[in-house]
């Protein structure tokens, strides 16, 4: 057992002054006051640094110059687990964009063989597409957009265990397809889709309790008349979204909306690619047969279509403090409370609780990642 001190503790409902954080097992064991500690437990003074739990990032495509859908490996994902380390994300979804039958099957098995070898780090499968809307395919392959088969229905409920989460265009597929997704414990969530406030209404009565990149690829509330699938995610307390604040997909006041209106329910992604956390000298990177290029942080195909982006957790929260107004309690909620809320795991992630799974991140003043721990194990070594 160990003690994090001289730390400022976010719990997840609060700050916490002249606390100690002890760990054991991987686990946290007690939050307690300082002055109670045990003169011979060992301590790491954290030199009043800011404690929080460490980020979950629910839309990853690729980081650190690799892309999941291009090396669907366990040496890929271990390449994106430690990338994320440096931006404070400790857990992650691996995204699997529009592919063929056999590729999902490849993502299947890889992701559940890291994560048979990686407790708490890669949380499950998420795969955008390929069950979309063509009309609001983004980036993703034509070719390769279609609609849910009866086969690929059966094995991805065979899944469930591993697989996470389903974007899908609900106007696209039959109620009954979503409600047996999710009766096998997958969630289900609508994205790439042109569906019309009732369209969405009914696939949120299906089980759809989750919107990938809110505001991108779906509809909008266009005016007082067509709410749209943005006014039909606002119209119902239940659902959870996806909001990558990079300063390009979303205008901040956009953003400002989505939170007053969904608070809690609202988690940061990035629907990062490649470009996160790579080295300087890339420029551009291939996305499921596109050319994507990466300019000014932003990453656009040659058509200016957006593909993904260059975000890290670390750099939305920043943002989300410091342009879009957010408090940093509340931009730390929509790191990683919200999130593991959103995929139901929330006993053991996303919060300092007696009991949860030790993975923090240790930030400065400035929101610079100092240092993070996956499993109670400090990524960078200390004294």
């Amino acid at each position: 057992m160990f003690a994090l001190t001289a730390c400022r503790i976010f719990t997840g409902k609060g700050w916490l002054e002249q606390h100690a954080l002890l760990i054991s097992n991987g686990r946290i064991q007690a939050l307690v006051p300082e002055a109670e500690l045990d003169a011979r437990l060992v301590q790491y003074p954290q030199a009043g640094a800011m404690l929080c739990a460490g980020f979950i990032d629910l839309q990853l495509n690729g980081c650190g110059g690799v892309m999941f859908n291009t090396d669907i490996s366990t040496t890929t994902l271990s390449h994106m687990q430690r990338t994320n380390l440096a931006s404070g994300t400790t857990s992650f979804l691996p995204t699997l964009i529009t592919s063929p039958d056999t590729d999902m099957h490849t993502a299947l098995r890889v992701t559940r063989d890291f994560m048979a070898e990686h407790a708490h780090q890669v949380l499950g499968l998420h795969l955008e597409g390929p069950y979309l809307n063509v009309a609001r395919k983004g980036i993703h392959p034509a070719a390769q957009v279609r609609p849910l088969d009866s086969d690929m229905l059966d094995c991805l409920c065979q899944q469930a265990d591993v697989l996470v989460k389903v974007t899908l265009a609900p106007e696209c597929h039959a109620p009954e397809q979503i409600r047996k997704l999710v009766a096998a414990g997958i969630n289900v969530a609508i994205g790439h889709t042109a569906a019309n406030y009732e369209q969405a209404v009914a696939g949120f009565a299906a089980g759809i309790g989750f919107a990938t990149h809110l505001y991108n690829a779906m509809t909008p509330t266009t005016n007082g008349r067509t709410p749209g699938v943005v006014g039909a995610i606002y119209d119902n307390p239940r659902i959870y979204a996806g909001i990558i604040a990079d300063g390009f997909h979303v205008h901040p006041a956009n953003i400002r909306l989505a939170h007053k209106v969904m608070g809690k329910r609202l988690c940061l992604v990035t629907d990062a690619t490649a470009a996160a956390g790579a080295p300087a000298s890339l420029t551009e990177f291939d996305f499921c047969g596109t050319r994507v290029l990466i300019k000014d942080g932003q990453c656009v195909d040659e058509q200016g279509t957006l593909g993904g982006s260059a975000l890290t957790m670390i750099e939305g929260v920043r943002y989300l403090v410091n342009t879009v107004g957010l408090s940093l309690s509340e931009a730390l909620c929509m790191a990683s409370i919200n999130p593991a809320q959103a995929i139901g795991h929330d006993q053991d992630l996303g919060s300092i609780d007696v009991g949860k799974v030790a993975n923090l991140v240790i930030l400065s003043d400035q929101l610079t990642v100092l240092n993070t721990l996956v499993n109670g194990q400090f990524i960078q070594s200390v004294d």
